[in-house]
């Protein structure tokens, strides 16, 4: 169970929004960038400033981004505009983002740096292990338990504990320690899904 399976009712919340921008011309390729490019925009700035109160803005985003991926996907689906390039542009744009605004908790006083980029590193062997899975299966892979929409909850929340409380900095690297556990988990769930199909 994660958060991907509430996908289908936060799309048919969006499904208002995506007509009204299909018939102004935008693409699904364009909200894509404009997801990948406000990540490394929002990234930028707290790696800049690198105050704890500024990871308040880490939440609101991210649920933005997530609103911003499902946009980019009913486009692409429902509007025919599903493409090679597209494709590509969404994956990249996912690992891309995922750096520029995870890698900004390594650079807060307390954090360990190196668990911050194990993390990040971990979050794009999920997504790789995904990408494997539609290779061989033909059907991209969303086991959990710690998908995108996970990943994205749970930092959130990280990220009000420590614009609020950064006194407990240095106990959210348990938290990290725990969510890089967490991810390989899920690593081995899609890789093993697969392995049950292909060997099914």
């Amino acid at each position: 169970m994660t958060l991907y399976d509430i996908k289908p009712k936060f799309q048919n919340l969006l499904r208002p929004v995506v007509v009204r921008l299909h018939a102004k011309g935008v693409t699904a390729n364009q909200i894509t960038l404009l997801a990948m490019m406000t990540s490394v925009i929002l990234g930028g700035l707290l790696l800049y400033f690198s105050k704890p109160l500024l990871f308040i803005s880490m939440p609101v985003f991210l649920f933005f981004r997530m609103a911003l991926n499902a946009i980019d996907g009913m486009l692409a689906r429902e509007f025919n505009q599903q493409s090679a390039s597209g494709a590509i542009l969404n994956e990249v744009g996912d690992i891309i983002s995922d750096a520029a605004l995870y890698l900004t908790f390594a650079f807060l006083a307390g954090m360990m740096s190196w668990l911050v980029v194990l993390v990040v590193l971990l979050t794009w062997l999920t997504e790789f292990c995904g990408v494997i899975a539609q290779t061989l299966t033909g059907e991209r892979n969303y086991a959990g338990p710690m998908g995108k929409s996970d990943r994205a909850f749970i930092l959130g929340a990280i990220s009000l504990v420590i614009a609020f409380w950064p006194q407990f900095i240095p106990t959210v690297n348990i938290l990290f320690g725990v969510l890089a556990l967490l991810l390989v988990w899920t690593c081995l769930n899609r890789c093993r899904s697969v392995m049950e199909v292909k060997n099914a």
